[in-house]
């Protein structure tokens, strides 16, 4: 059954028949579909370990209290190496993403029918990719360390960027550059005083918005060797010094914490 309004009144009213068995054929496949997905989990999932995780998981736990904190001498480093893969990272992918945004977006792009579409393919490739999948293969080509950290978050934050800058470039008022152009304005003209004004602030926006996720994303790229604080929580649990690892967790925990307010506070001064 199925309800209309009028006024203030309800009123009640029959489904077609057909429209009926179409509502509980997509009940039927939705039904279907999860059960299939749910056999193919069960098979591969081995139950007596799943029953036996609380107990694990509690005698993990207990391994790790207290923290150690005398092995914060060896993470100053590590977080600074963390914080500056985030920093750079983010400039890299800022530099690169402003042309790429201008070319994406269509009240600015040299060509709707070229340039926009090969701008809109380096967004989504870059995207697409996990910071994670760009730091394994730049080890891979370049060598472990924090170089391949930085380039690995700039070329994820690149289409991250890139898209929401050339949206800010699509919305702005057209009617402002329209002024200046009346007045003779060559093109550089226009976009110092029509264009950027008005999206500089979601320019800042994005920026610091990226940086505040990127910090997030760096400390896990030591995991595959691209330098940072990842690096000796990689080394932590492979040595099963879990003291160590509980130590890192709450270092990871505090620097999230802190760029999260460090970014509300730019972003609030911003807005």
């Amino acid at each position: 059954m199925m309800t209309s309004l009028h006024g203030s009144k309800r009123e009640w009213q029959r489904r077609a028949t057909g429209k009926q068995l179409m509502i509980w054929a997509g009940w039927l496949i939705g039904v279907a579909i999860f059960v299939y997905c749910w056999r193919l989990i069960s098979d591969k999932t081995i139950w007596m370990f799943v029953e036996d995780a609380p107990r694990q998981a509690a005698d993990l736990a207990e391994r790790m209290v207290p923290p150690k904190w005398s092995y914060m001498e060896q993470l100053w480093q590590p977080v600074w190496d963390t914080l500056n893969i985030a920093t750079l990272g983010t400039a890299m992918a800022i530099i690169i993403a402003v042309p790429i945004a201008f070319c994406a977006a269509r009240n600015t792009t040299p060509s709707r029918v070229f340039v926009r579409p090969i701008a809109l393919f380096i967004i989504v490739s870059s995207r697409s990719i996990n910071s994670l999948i760009w730091a394994l293969m730049l080890v891979t080509i370049i060598g472990p360390g924090v170089l391949a950290g930085v380039i690995a978050i700039g070329l994820r934050s690149v289409g991250f960027c890139a898209k929401l800058l050339y949206e800010a470039i699509e919305e702005i008022d057209p009617a402002q550059v329209e002024a200046i152009t009346a007045t003779g304005a060559s093109g550089a003209q226009k976009l110092t005083y029509g264009i950027v004004p008005q999206i500089l602030p979601a320019f800042a926006g994005i920026s610091v918005f990226r940086w505040d996720i990127n910090i997030r994303e760096s400390t896990v790229l030591g995991l595959v060797g691209a330098g940072g604080i990842g690096l000796q929580l990689d080394a932590s649990i492979s040595t099963l010094a879990w003291t160590q690892v509980s130590l890192i967790l709450l270092v990871i925990l505090a620097t999230v914490i802190l760029s999260e307010w460090v970014s509300a506070r730019i972003r609030h001064a911003i807005i």
